[in-house]
């Protein structure tokens, strides 16, 4: 009795464990899809400014505040706020791939086969540079 209660406390752990990792995972995509849509949205307001030569000046919403900003500041600050999208959504995506593998690993399945070939990749012509300078 206290052998099938030892296991059934293991498998329930293990479950728990799992649903906790899958959480973890659906919230981080959720994250990478909410990301991807401001980065858009960002695009689009870059290439709107790039394309209204009409005036000097365009209002920007900040929060809650509307100011009125030169062409080339308004572009400037919505590239940066590009870049630190992009950076937040390729941190996310490079922190996924753990978290998905441990879930794999929790629900017993194998590790996912071809997804880190750019890891490998980046290794390879780390290790080929090193070589041309010897």
């Amino acid at each position: 009795m206290a052998f099938d209660r030892a296991r059934s406390d293991k498998v329930m752990a293990t479950i728990v464990a799992a649903e906790e990792m899958a959480e973890e995972v659906l919230a981080d995509r959720q994250q990478i899809v909410d990301l991807d849509r401001k980065r858009n949205q960002t695009r689009e307001a870059i290439r709107a400014v790039q394309k209204d030569t009409s005036c000097d000046k365009e209002w920007v919403c900040f929060g809650n505040m509307f100011l009125k900003l030169s062409r080339a500041q308004t572009r400037t600050l919505l590239k940066k706020d590009y870049d630190r999208l992009d950076e937040e959504i390729t941190d996310i995506r490079n922190k996924l791939k753990p978290k998905v593998n441990k879930l794999r690993d929790l629900e017993e399945k194998e590790e996912l086969k071809g997804f880190d070939l750019w890891y490998h990749c980046q290794l390879m012509n780390t290790e080929l540079s090193r070589m041309s300078y010897k």
